[in-house]
């Protein structure tokens, strides 16, 4: 079974939604991470504060470790990758580094951009951007069965 490291936000109520999705298409999906809940990343800096630590101080504390640690092995076992946007730093950071290790990845935007919004050239990076599910699944078949 293929495994697809779905990226998102800990604030985004459509990753598990995603995730059934392409579950429902045989693939296993890594979303494990969304267990943590929407205020992960501010409690562990409330609480690294309290303890008088700066930010890269507490980057190379054993709980950033252990969270990093534990993303990383699912990135590495992983053989493609999803960019659930909208989606942050950590996000894009997790999806580039899966796309360094020459894995396909895509990004599914919830529409395509407005005349409004801005477009991102970087985005080329990605195997394929994509605007809905159907489509997704369509790449990810094409991409690794």
């Amino acid at each position: 079974m293929k495994v697809i490291y779905l990226v998102g936000s800990l604030r985004n109520p459509k990753v598990p939604e995603l995730a059934a999705a392409l579950r429902a298409e045989g693939y296993d999906v890594f979303d494990d991470w969304f267990a943590a809940g929407f205020e992960a990343d501010l409690w562990w800096q409330r609480y690294e504060k309290a303890r008088g630590k700066t930010y890269s101080e507490a980057l190379d504390g054993y709980p950033a470790w252990h969270v990093f640690n534990y993303d990383k092995t699912h990135l590495d076992r992983c053989d493609a990758t999803v960019l659930l946007m909208p989606a942050g730093k950590s996000g894009h950071m997790e999806f580039g580094y899966v796309i360094g290790q020459g894995k396909p990845g895509f990004i599914l935007l919830p529409e395509e951009p407005g005349a409004d919004a801005s477009w991102d050239v970087m985005y080329r990076f990605a195997t394929r951007v994509v605007y809905d599910v159907p489509t997704l699944v369509m790449e990810l078949k094409r991409a690794i069965g």
